[in-house]
């Protein structure tokens, strides 16, 4: 189905629709030699995508989450997984823009200038192996010393870092006044003590090269950790910053493998001359269904999150409904494409088609933050008016913020 776009975000689709087109052709390459497509990023910053969220007023062209959000699907329609990564460059940068518009901050307008010239590209990196990924605790340890911290700790699914020149990552300050702190800092990945293990060896997403990062006491100057909060807390920066764009992001790539999947397969059936079977109509309508089902939840959320109506709602339930927008994101393209599956037959099975490689992309979506089991617990729980947590609200968030029983 066409999409009712504004004038401004079918201008980004456009480019972005060329873009996808291109990276459809090396994806094959990629995904089979578990490469990282760097020729992909070279094409994103001569669009000018790699400061598509920066600030006008910075030297970036000022998108919002609601023109982001497609343009992210568009792309995933092309490569799942050079959307995936590229998300975690420009979402992370759209999150600090929302801030330094409001704060007026001078070390983010810095740090937002250097990305609108190219001098810094961003990756998020959080998740370690055997624990949840809620931004709540870390296993990598935060030792404070004269003038910041040494981190030492391994981190998983470093997606973007192929190329990224810093990350935001978290650690664990167990000797904190007032008790045990989470800390999100900034790491050059250049920086001594920072190694990046090549451990990516996947079914899907192999083009994003999620390999581990290594931290052997990493100095991070005080500077340069932008945030704090009690562990085991919810806060409200980091709903704010962090659940708010990175569910939106997440939403929209794997809505896009769906739909590019979708519009694949509708080809594939009207050249058989397929179109006039009820079944293969009943089959192509219902995907449809699921893909358009995602498109309005995710731009539901992008106007929230646009218009700060998501910061109304609570700490708590604010998080609970990014989480049940990249759930739902998730889950329907995975149902899309085992249902196409039915229609398609032997082609969905080739490797010399694309459709096998959008299956394998699409199943890194659910376990992907929040997770399938997270998610669901924390929208039953707000549902049932349950608190999982503590909650550090908008007015006590910061450095300042105490730990709650």
């Amino acid at each position: 189905m066409n999409l009712c776009l504004t004038p401004r975000q079918q201008e980004l689709v456009d480019i972005a629709g060329k873009l996808a087109d291109t990276f459809a052709e090396r994806a094959p390459e990629h995904d089979r030699d578990n490469t990282f497509p760097v020729e992909n990023y070279d094409d994103l910053r001569a669009a000018g995508f790699l400061r598509l969220t920066v600030p006008t007023e910075l030297g970036g062209q000022g998108a919002s989450l609601e023109e982001l959000v497609p343009v992210l699907e568009r792309l995933a329609m092309g490569d799942g997984s050079t959307a995936l990564a590229v998300a975690m460059h420009i979402s992370p940068i759209g999150q600090w823009a929302s801030v330094w518009r409001r704060t007026k901050n001078p070390r983010l307008a810095e740090l937002l200038r250097e990305a609108a010239e190219d001098r810094l590209i961003w990756a998020s990196i959080t998740s370690e192996p055997g624990m949840r990924n809620d931004m709540t605790d870390a296993r990598t340890a935060a030792v404070k010393v004269d003038g910041g911290f040494l981190l030492t700790g391994r981190k998983a699914y470093a997606t973007n870092s192929a190329v990224a020149t810093h990350c935001s990552t978290t650690a664990r300050w167990e000797d904190a006044p007032g008790g045990p702190r989470l800390v999100l800092c900034r790491v050059a990945l250049d920086g001594p003590g920072v190694t990046i293990h090549k451990t990516w060896d996947t079914m899907g997403m192999r083009g994003t090269q999620s390999n581990d990062v290594a931290y052997d006491d990493v100095f991070v100057a005080d500077e340069d950790v932008v945030h704090s909060l009690p562990v085991g807390h919810l806060d409200a920066r980091v709903l704010e910053t962090v659940w708010s764009w990175a569910m939106g992001a997440f939403a929209a790539v794997y809505t896009g493998i769906a739909a590019g999947a979708l519009d694949w397969a509708v080809t594939q059936l009207a050249r058989r001359g397929k179109g006039n079977d009820p079944l293969v109509q009943d089959t192509i309508g219902e995907c449809q269904i699921l893909v358009e089902s995602c498109r309005a939840l995710t731009y539901r959320h992008a106007q929230e999150v646009t218009s700060r109506r998501l910061f109304e709602v609570g700490v708590q339930e604010g998080i609970a409904r990014c989480a049940l927008v990249k759930y739902v994101a998730s889950n329907n393209a995975t149902l899309v494409l085992r249902r196409l599956v039915d229609v398609l037959g032997g082609a969905s099975f080739s490797r010399k088609l694309p459709y096998e490689r959008m299956w394998r992309d699409a199943q890194a979506g659910t376990f992907m933050p929040m997770g399938n089991q997270a998610a669901r617990k924390i929208i039953g729980a707000s549902a049932l008016g349950v608190a999982i947590a503590p909650v550090i609200d908008f007015d006590e968030t910061g450095p300042d913020s105490r730990a709650k029983q």
